[in-house]
Order: C-alpha cells, then sequence, then structure tokens
C-alpha cells in the first residue's frame, strides 16, 4: 500500500498540548491529500523517566514485566490527547494502544524484540479514511504481556509498522530539521544532509547519534523502507535516509 505514509512524533514533539497541535497540522496536511496515514506517538517528553523513577522509589528492584506496563501508559496519555485534537479538525483518528493492534513480541522486557505485527485492524481503519494514532514504544507477547521496546522505541514501532504495511516512506518528526554533519549545538558550522545511506546511518547511530534507533534503521534497511527525518516546528524538508541517493527523486514524489 505505497499510498501510506507513517508519520511518528517523539516526545518533545508532544511535550505540550500547544506541540500536539502542530503535530495534528503535519498529519492534517497528509490527510488532505487522501492519503492514508497512520501516527505514532511517543510519551510526552519526561513522561517516562518519570514512570520509570516512580516504580524504582515504590520497591528497591521492581519486577521489569511490571515496570514495563507502568512505562507504557506515557504513550496512552499521548494517543489519546492527538487522537482528540485530530478529531475537533474534522479528522476522523482512533487511538491504539501496542496490545490492541497486536504488535507482538519476544519477552524481553525493557528492551523487547517486534516478532510480529498484525496488519489487518489497521488496515481495514485505513480503508474506511481513519487516521490510527498508535502508541510507540510498546508491544505484547503472544500471551498477552505488555513490554516496551527500549530508549528510542517509538523510531522502531514507526518503522516497523512501515515495513508491515508496504507504507511508501515513514517519517520521523523531531525537534532538528534533518541529520547534520555534526552536532549543530555544537559545531555552528554543521551542515544538514540530504541523503544519507542506511549504513551510514546505522555507523552513525552506533557512535551515539540519537537522531534515529539503531534498530529502526535496520529494520529500513532489511525491507527498503525510506525514512525522511525532519523538524516537527517547521513544514522545511528533512533528511531522507534510504539505500541509494539514485532514488531520491523517486522518494520527493511520495513527500
Amino acid at each position: 500500500m505505497r499510498d501510506i505514509i507513517v508519520q511518528k512524533f517523539g516526545g518533545t514533539s508532544v511535550g505540550t498540548i500547544e506541540r500536539m497541535y502542530k503535530v495534528a497540522s503535519h498529519v492534517e496536511r497528509e490527510y488532505r491529500k487522501r492519503r492514508g496515514v497512520v501516527v505514532v506517538v511517543s510519551a510526552m517528553a519526561g513522561e517516562t523517566d518519570r514512570l520509570l523513577n516512580l516504580g524504582k522509589s515504590a520497591v528497591e528492584n521492581p519486577p521489569e514485566d511490571e515496570l514495563d506496563v507502568l512505562a507504557s501508559t506515557g504513550e496512552q496519555v499521548s494517543v489519546a490527547l492527538v487522537s482528540m485534537i485530530l478529531r475537533a479538525k474534522g479528522i476522523k483518528a482512533k487511538s491504539f494502544l501496542g496490545f490492541q493492534i497486536r504488535i507482538i513480541t519476544d519477552d524481553r522486557f525493557g528492551n523487547a524484540r517486534i516478532i510480529e505485527i498484525e496488519t489487518e485492524k489497521l488496515i481495514k481503519e485505513i480503508k474506511n479514511g481513519v487516521v490510527p494514532v498508535v502508541a510507540g514504544f510498546q508491544g505484547v507477547t503472544r500471551d498477552g504481556r505488555i513490554t516496551t521496546l527500549g530508549r528510542g522505541g517509538s523510531d522502531t514501532t514507526a518503522v516497523a509498522l512501515a515495513c508491515a504495511l508496504k507504507a511508501g516512506i515513514c517519517e520521523i518528526y523531531t525537534d532538528v530539521p534533518g541529520i547534520f554533519t555534526a552536532d549543530p549545538n555544537l559545531v555552528p558550522s554543521a551542515k544538514k544532509i540530504e541523503f544519507i545511506s542506511y549504513e551510514e546511518m546505522m555507523e552513525l547511530a552506533s557512535l551515539g547519534a540519537k537522531v534515529l534507533q539503531i534498530r529502526s534503521v535496520e529494520i529500513a534497511a532489511r525491507f527498503k523502507v525510506p525514512i525522511h527525518v525532519r523538524s516537527t516546528f517547521s513544514d522545511e524538508p528533512g533528511t531522507i535516509v534510504a539505500e541509494n541517493p539514485k532514488h531520491l527523486r523517486e522518494i520527493q514524489k511520495i513527500l
């Protein structure tokens, strides 16, 4: 379904109600193009840390499976609020948690790996003109236990959904306008890159670049789904992460 786009918004992008309205404007832009839109959101900035610290303050060694249940509630707040805002803008939106879609993972609580995504429900909603707003960072084991995917796990959720749905592109919205030659906060002369290969992006991620979770890039490379890293706070194009720069024009036609 190449006419589907997956848009992921991180914690800073949904950190306030005002910012969620900016998120909604990006979703609306794609929705009005009469294309299928799937939205993935993280917990509001700082919320996951607050929840984990709360659990650790309750008992000395909190069980990892219960920490996952606790931490996953941050995304539940975000998907509900973003869905409400989209509906207020006249867009049919519906929130989904990982277990409702059935993003099936192994049982490595706190750092689970996705095994399978059941897409039938999502495809049905998209065909009915609904924008599914999916909780990032979380999944469920085959026997029904909630899991989380580790730091940056919402990137992995978004890319995995894009692959499962055979989407044309996965957009990762963040607080920077793309990928730079160096950290622009430390190097004022750093320049934004128009294109970077999966391999180069994985190397950057392995060296500590925090723009994308390395696991998400590995999945994108395996299934050849392009990623567009861009800013929530502007409409300018960002950086394309894909296999070959020769495909850049074709990818840009999707945007």
